[in-house]
C-alpha cells in the first residue's frame, strides 16, 4: 500500500457503531487517568502494572473490533469492486498487529 493512500481513505459507520467506539476509546482514557493519579500518589508499583495490563487488554479488544468490521466492511466491499490491491493493505495490518 502507498503512503499518500493513508487517511485519503473514509470509512462511514453508523452512529451505533460510532458511539460504541467513543464509548469504548473514553473508558481506555478514563483508565489511563487513573493510572497517571496512582503514579502521581506513588501507587505501589504492581498496582500500577495491573492497571496497565488492563489498559492494554482494552485497546487490544479495541483494535480487534476494528479490524473484524474493517475485514467485513471495507475490505469486503473492495473486493467486491475488484480490488485486489486491498488484500496488501490486509497484510499489512496483520504484520502490524502481530509485531507486539
Amino acid at each position: 500500500m502507498r503512503k499518500e493512500n493513508c487517511c485519503i481513505k473514509k470509512t462511514y459507520r453508523e452512529e451505533k457503531t460510532k458511539q460504541n467506539l467513543i464509548h469504548r476509546i473514553n473508558r481506555i482514557s478514563g483508565q489511563m487517568r487513573g493510572v497517571k493519579k496512582m503514579i502521581e500518589d506513588d501507587s505501589y508499583c504492581k498496582d500500577v502494572l495491573v492497571q496497565l495490563s488492563a489498559i492494554e487488554n482494552s485497546v487490544r479488544s479495541l483494535s480487534n473490533q476494528l479490524l473484524e468490521n474493517h475485514l467485513y466492511s471495507c475490505i469486503t466491499r473492495d473486493l467486491k469492486d475488484g480490488k485486489l490491491e486491498t488484500i496488501d493493505e490486509v497484510v499489512d495490518l496483520f504484520k502490524k498487529f502481530n509485531r507486539g
